[in-house]
């Protein structure tokens, strides 16, 4: 079982920047692919950005690319994602997921944090 808790989520005006942070319990955390996702209201979650656990390869939404960074500290048993340029339409509550296997969609045996509100107003 691995328990998340984001942080780092607010309100902020477009062309500013945020940092997500997600700690984790357990002792497995660098066995996991760690993951972000999003979810604006009416729309389904969405896969954002996910870090292996071991090379530290990094995958992203075209959305993102360019714009936000994940990265993970095993040592902190956490990961980041840091959000610059943001955007109106970055807005939505963002998740962190911890998965067994490098996947970019919601899917069975994965474990998600409550979620952190990002608001990016025009």
């Amino acid at each position: 079982q691995v328990q998340l808790v984001e942080s780092g989520g607010g309100l902020v005006q477009a062309g500013d920047s945020l940092r997500l942070s997600c700690a984790t319990s357990g002792r497995t955390f660098s066995r996991y692919y760690m993951g972000w996702f999003r979810q604006a209201p009416g729309k389904e979650r969405e896969f954002v950005a996910t870090i292996s656990p071991s090379t530290g390869s990094t995958y992203y939404a075209d959305s993102v690319k360019g714009r936000f960074t994940i990265s993970r500290d095993n040592a902190k048993n956490t990961v980041y994602l840091r959000m610059n340029s943001l955007k109106p339409e970055d807005t939505a509550v963002y998740y962190c997921v911890a998965d067994q296997i490098l996947r970019t969609a919601v899917g069975s045996q994965q474990y998600w944090g409550q979620g952190t509100q990002v608001t990016v107003s025009s």
